[in-house]
Protein backbone atom coordinates (compact mmCIF):
# COMPACT_ATOMS: atom_id res chain seq x y z
CA UNK A 1 0.00 0.00 0.00
CA UNK A 2 0.97 3.52 -0.66
CA UNK A 3 1.29 6.03 1.76
CA UNK A 4 2.48 9.32 2.05
CA UNK A 5 5.14 10.53 4.71
CA UNK A 6 6.40 14.08 4.88
CA UNK A 7 5.24 14.77 1.74
CA UNK A 8 7.07 11.46 0.01
CA UNK A 9 5.02 8.49 -1.32
CA UNK A 10 6.52 5.30 0.33
CA UNK A 11 5.46 1.55 -0.34
CA UNK A 12 4.27 -0.19 2.54
CA UNK A 13 4.21 -3.91 2.68
CA UNK A 14 2.00 -5.09 5.42
CA UNK A 15 -0.53 -3.13 7.14
CA UNK A 16 1.00 -1.23 9.96
CA UNK A 17 -0.37 1.12 13.01
CA UNK A 18 0.90 3.94 13.66
CA UNK A 19 3.41 3.06 16.72
CA UNK A 20 4.82 0.07 14.78
CA UNK A 21 5.68 2.59 11.61
CA UNK A 22 7.57 4.86 13.97
CA UNK A 23 9.70 1.74 15.17
CA UNK A 24 10.35 0.74 12.08
CA UNK A 25 11.61 4.04 11.31
CA UNK A 26 13.70 3.59 14.09
CA UNK A 27 12.89 7.06 15.90
CA UNK A 28 12.35 7.93 19.09
CA UNK A 29 8.94 8.31 20.29
CA UNK A 30 9.48 10.98 23.02
CA UNK A 31 11.34 12.80 20.24
CA UNK A 32 8.53 13.17 17.73
CA UNK A 33 5.36 14.47 16.97
CA UNK A 34 2.77 12.94 14.73
CA UNK A 35 0.17 14.78 12.60
CA UNK A 36 -1.96 11.52 10.72
CA UNK A 37 -4.52 12.44 8.17
CA UNK A 38 -4.44 16.37 9.20
CA UNK A 39 -4.71 16.05 12.48
CA UNK A 40 -1.91 15.81 15.69
CA UNK A 41 -2.12 12.63 17.65
CA UNK A 42 -1.34 11.92 21.01
CA UNK A 43 1.25 9.03 21.41
CA UNK A 44 -1.33 6.86 23.61
CA UNK A 45 -3.05 6.84 20.46
CA UNK A 46 -0.56 5.53 18.13
CA UNK A 47 -1.00 1.91 18.59
CA UNK A 48 -5.09 2.76 17.70
CA UNK A 49 -4.84 3.36 14.39
CA UNK A 50 -4.17 1.34 11.45
CA UNK A 51 -2.30 2.68 8.81
CA UNK A 52 -4.41 3.04 5.02
CA UNK A 53 -3.52 3.03 1.58
CA UNK A 54 -3.08 7.15 0.66
CA UNK A 55 -2.89 8.06 4.34
CA UNK A 56 -0.79 11.28 4.96
CA UNK A 57 1.42 11.58 7.83
CA UNK A 58 3.71 14.40 9.21
CA UNK A 59 6.55 13.71 11.34
CA UNK A 60 8.28 16.47 13.09
CA UNK A 61 11.47 15.14 15.08
CA UNK A 62 12.74 17.81 17.90
CA UNK A 63 16.27 17.58 18.08
CA UNK A 64 18.78 19.48 20.67
CA UNK A 65 21.78 22.02 19.69
CA UNK A 66 22.48 25.63 18.74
Amino acid sequence: MIIKINGKSENIETKLRLNELIRNKNLTPAAVVIEYNGSIILKEKWADILLNENDNIEIVSFVSGG
